[in-house]
Order: C-alpha cells, then sequence, then structure tokens
C-alpha cells in the first residue's frame, strides 16, 4: 500500500519521484529508508552522507545538485564518489538509475535548496537528544570527538535551514514499525 502510494505521486526529478527522509543524527532514516526501498522492490536509496564530508557536514548541495538532481532532471543515472567517512577521502564511483522512486535520506534531506526536487517529505519524528544518544551509542567512542562537533553543526543547521516544518509527514517508530502522522 505504501509502495503503491508512493508510486502514485508526481514525478518531481525528471522521471524520478524523490522521496526525502531527513531527522537527527541518530533518528532512525537509513533504517527507514532500506525498509521502504524493499517494499518498493528495491529502489535505489542515496544517503546525503555519502555526499558530505569531515570538512563540510553540509557543504554538499552543490555536488548532490550536480551529481544527482541536475542527471535525474534529464533522466539520466546519477554518478558520484561516496566519501569514505574511516579514510577521510573520495571512495569508489557509483551509479544510481533514475528508478521511478528514489529515496534521499540524511540530515538535511528536507534543506531548502532540495524541497523543489522532492515528491514528498518525511521527518523521522525522534526528539534530538534521543536520536543523538542512539546515535552516539551505535558509533561508540572512537567517534565521541567527532559527536561533539556534528551535534553542533547540526543543531545550527537546523536554526538556519529547517525541515520540520515542511515534512509532508512526521514518521515515528512503533515496535516492528512505522506510524505516520500529519
Amino acid at each position: 500500500m505504501l509502495a503503491e502510494r508512493l508510486r502514485g505521486l508526481a514525478p518531481s526529478c525528471g522521471p524520478v519521484r524523490l522521496v526525502g527522509i531527513d531527522g537527527h543524527a541518530g533518528s532512525g532514516k537509513s533504517t527507514l529508508a532500506l525498509r521502504v526501498a524493499e517494499a518498493l522492490g528495491g529502489a535505489p536509496v542515496l544517503r546525503l552522507d555519502d555526499f558530505a564530508s569531515h570538512e563540510r557536514c553540509f557543504g554538499w548541495t552543490g555536488r548532490f545538485a550536480a551529481q544527482v538532481l541536475e542527471p535525474f532532471a534529464h533522466g539520466e543515472s546519477a554518478v558520484f564518489r561516496p566519501y569514505d567517512w574511516h579514510a577521510r577521502r573520495p571512495g569508489r564511483t557509483r551509479t544510481a538509475a533514475p528508478a521511478p522512486v528514489v529515496l534521499v535520506e540524511g540530515v538535511g534531506a528536507g534543506r531548502r535548496a532540495l524541497r523543489p526536487w522532492l515528491s514528498l517529505l518525511w521527518w523521522m519524528d525522534l526528539a534530538r537528544e534521543a536520536a543523538w544518544e542512539r546515535g552516539r551509542e551505535r558509533d561508540g567512542p572512537d567517534l565521541a570527538d567527532f559527536w561533539d562537533g556534528w551535534e553542533r553543526a547540526e543543531a545550527a543547521h537546523f536554526r538556519a535551514d529547517p525541515s520540520r516544518p515542511f515534512a509532508d509527514a512526521l514518521v515515528q517508530e512503533c515496535g516492528e514499525g512505522y506510524v505516520l502522522r500529519k
């Protein structure tokens, strides 16, 4: 049912229906995107972590536009080199075809510059502190210093360019599933 609703949306970027999944780091965006992709029969998932870097946590908009939005708008495949967070440099080239539905997940997926390209925007509705606690637990003590800087950067990002007020639905985890509410 959800898959059919997403396929029924109007294309927003060439032939593609881009679905943004935004929320605080650690809120469950990646897990939701993988579940929705599976329900869609293997829809591509673009992770904004692949476009960000240690030096440019939120400075990825131009790169994303050039490597994803522009090709999709012309019905062409996106070609990009995901950032390797351990090696601190771009990794191997990846290609994403312009599928009927493409999920874009990550902090900032609903930012001002991307919203015109989205068919739909979901916000993972988990309080900032709870999400960050989950993220820190997931990433372990080796990334504690990164998280200290990240929390400041994310808070500043959402103060300057909030996504939640523009979400088409708020998504809450509940047990084994999700509840979408307006």
